[in-house]
């Protein structure tokens, strides 16, 4: 069985999308490498790819270590359906994200807008892989709607839906 899916178990059908540092400033950082989408953008592009598949979102950003942490551990509490966890510069650096991570039973799906394979060697590490059930990046914005999308997959797939 997949990684955080407990099909016995009814579970709240919220997915949780966990911006990290510097996030908040989409639209306007680096623009060559994030583009021009604001994270209000991506919010609505979370959202709309949510209820097409009939979930409730939760999105939030913090540039604060511990507060993704809490968030973290308040969707395990609330028995999230899912996450998409873009943790920004902490996904290189944050064992202490790993382990919130590690220590849930819920559906994680890591997100980059940038290919970090093709940037600098110190991004080519995440902290936040080996907990997961699946990485994106390269994707742009649209990462987060196939991150989604990929959770659905994966539940799909564990309830025996999918090949």
């Amino acid at each position: 069985m997949a990684r955080g899916l407990l099909p016995e178990l009814a579970m709240a059908n919220i997915v949780y999308v966990l911006n990290g540092p510097n996030l908040n400033l989409l639209g306007t950082r680096e623009p060559k490498t994030y583009g021009r989408t604001t994270l209000k953008d991506v919010e609505a592009l979370c959202r709309a790819t949510a209820s097409r598949h009939s979930l409730e979102l939760e999105f939030r950003q913090s540039s604060h270590e511990g507060e993704l942490i809490d968030w973290i551990h308040e969707a395990a509490a609330r028995e999230a359906w899912g996450m998409v966890i873009n943790a920004g510069a902490y996904t290189h650096t944050s064992i202490a994200i790993h382990d919130a991570l590690r220590a849930i039973n819920i559906p994680i799906v890591e997100v980059h807008i940038s290919n970090v394979f093709a940037r600098e060697i110190f991004r080519h590490h995440s902290y936040v892989a080996p907990v997961a059930n699946a990485s994106l990046c390269g994707f742009g914005v649209e990462g987060y709607a196939l991150a989604i999308t990929g959770l659905v997959a994966i539940h799909e797939s564990a309830a025996g839906k999918r090949g």
